[in-house]
């Protein structure tokens, strides 16, 4: 009897300290964590109806975001690669006839395609929905600013045709983290938008979207330094090449002229000074002896011999 007291009494101790510390738990605020190199950043939509192409809310009236298109690559979402640039293809195996509606809302800009993705990586899904609201905006109201997540809007461009779509399908995704001095493991802007010059891909209902995805990641939300000087195409390198190609075009003049042109010069000056010696006798205007005078000079000749 003893013994059966003791077991129960433990058991109690160990129930009421496993019940303790989850309470304590529960009390402690969610601490958000940084985001590593290579950690996956899901992408969300904003949920759209078919008819109108206007945002659908939950019952409480927030907007309601849901995953990215299933990709036959990955079998999931999209999802990114922190601080990792990468050429992501993302092939949507079937687009069913409300897909196809839909984008063509997206292709003729009656609605956007809005996305966000997570700023900081989110808790398991049990403690997701408490982690969002422990979260205070910003703002208030509907709209895009969080501090749980960032924007992320696809400009998708395309021509809508009576029978079918043409869509740009190469995109390209910037993201800017926030600097590690004030957040490391943080994003803090994103934004993505079609090749408009590359051949678009013709779209049916019932075909594969194959969406091309070149995600370039930047360490601040400054943007790099690109085209520079008059027009954005005087650059440094430009400078460089146009010096060197002025001195070999320099080199070859110069070659060519001590080569090849200077020796002919020399050789035509010298057969004209060798030809006028030949014609001139003893020279212009002067005296000879053997009669005659020479380019009007007067010549002496040995007078009458008998």
């Amino acid at each position: 009897m003893l013994d059966r007291l003791t077991f129960l009494m433990r058991l109690f101790f160990v129930f009421y300290t496993c019940l303790a510390t989850a309470y304590a738990a529960a009390q402690e605020p969610l601490v958000p964590q940084a985001y590593k190199v290579g950690d996956k950043v899901p992408v969300t939509c904003l949920n759209r109806t078919v008819e109108t192409g206007e945002h659908i809310t939950d019952l409480e009236g927030h907007l309601s975001y849901i995953p990215f298109w299933t990709c036959a690559e990955t079998n999931r979402p999209l999802e990114l690669l922190f601080g990792i640039d990468t050429e992501q293809n993302c092939t949507i195996d079937f687009v069913s006839d409300p897909f196809f509606h839909l984008l063509e809302f997206y292709v003729h800009n009656d609605a956007p395609l809005t996305c966000r993705i997570p700023t900081r990586p989110l808790p398991p899904s049990a403690l997701k929905d408490e982690f969002e609201k422990g979260v205070t905006d910003t703002t208030e109201g509907q709209g895009s600013l969080s501090e749980v997540y960032t924007p992320l809007v696809v400009a998708l461009a395309g021509t809508l045709q009576l029978s079918h779509l043409h869509v740009s399908a190469g995109m390209n995704v910037l993201v800017h983290a926030a600097p590690k001095s004030v957040a490391p493991g943080t994003i803090a802007a994103a934004t993505a938008y079609s090749i408009s010059r590359d051949p678009p891909t013709r779209i049916v209902i019932g075909d594969p979207l194959p969406l091309r995805f070149s995600v370039r990641w930047y360490p601040n939300t400054s943007l790099p330094s690109g085209w520079t000087g008059v027009g954005g195409h005087l650059t440094f390198s430009t400078v460089v090449y146009c010096g060197l190609s002025a001195l070999a075009s320099a080199a070859i003049c110069v070659a060519y002229f001590r080569g090849v042109e200077l020796p002919r010069r020399l050789k035509s000056h010298g057969k004209d000074r060798l030809g006028g010696m030949e014609r001139g006798g003893s020279g212009l205007g002067g005296y000879g002896l053997n009669g005659g005078s020479v380019n009007g000079g007067f010549g002496y000749g040995p007078g009458k011999r008998d």
